[in-house]
């Protein structure tokens, strides 16, 4: 069975702060972009020499293995966001401080290309759980961090959320890495 395409959401699925990420989101199908996308920030990071990983364009700044490893933390989060509203678990679910997040992971002793790969697997999970979602499901609507938001408006913030960090990644971290 074939699911129809997850539509995108409409501005009263999701809180405004989310409307950044989800305005960046081309048209097109949302599995689609989630595959695509991950094909093409994957080349991106293969890309990337192990000397770079450590990298952060201002002192306070995360370095670029945080930033992969952000990319995962989040999108780990959303997912599982998406997949308990996605099941009907009206359950009220925390937010979460990325800074502490990324504070706590000890990600700079870690080798970037690890990093990379646990982004390209929780990644495919996501176009999986998306992938076997009906449309039905994807409108279901629950709360995190004190909002409500819809699972659909989570699969655009998920899109959103990675052109977001690989465009500071691009414009900010490669041109230094670059420069120096």
């Amino acid at each position: 069975m074939t699911n129809p395409p997850i539509q995108r959401p409409d501005e009263t699925e999701y809180q405004p702060h989310f409307g950044r990420y989800i305005a960046l989101v081309p048209e097109g199908e949302i599995v689609a972009l989630l595959t695509a996308q991950n094909e093409s920030t994957m080349a991106l990071l293969r890309g990337l020499p192990e000397s770079s990983g450590a990298f952060r364009y201002a002192p306070d700044k995360w370095s670029i293995k945080e930033v992969v490893a952000h990319l995962s933390d989040a999108e780990r989060i959303f997912a599982v966001r998406a997949l308990r509203f996605a099941r009907s678990d009206e359950t009220p679910l925390p937010g979460f401080e990325e800074n502490d997040y990324v504070r706590s992971g000890g990600f700079d002793a870690y080798p970037l290309a690890d990093l990379a790969a646990g982004f390209e697997n929780v990644r495919r999970s996501t176009v999986s759980l998306f992938k076997l979602m009906s449309s039905e499901a994807s409108k279901r609507r629950g709360k995190a961090n004190g909002a409500e938001i819809s699972v659909r408006a989570l699969a655009y913030v998920i899109v959103g959320h990675e052109i977001h960090h690989v465009n500071v990644l691009r414009t900010r971290y490669l041109e230094g890495v670059q420069a120096s």
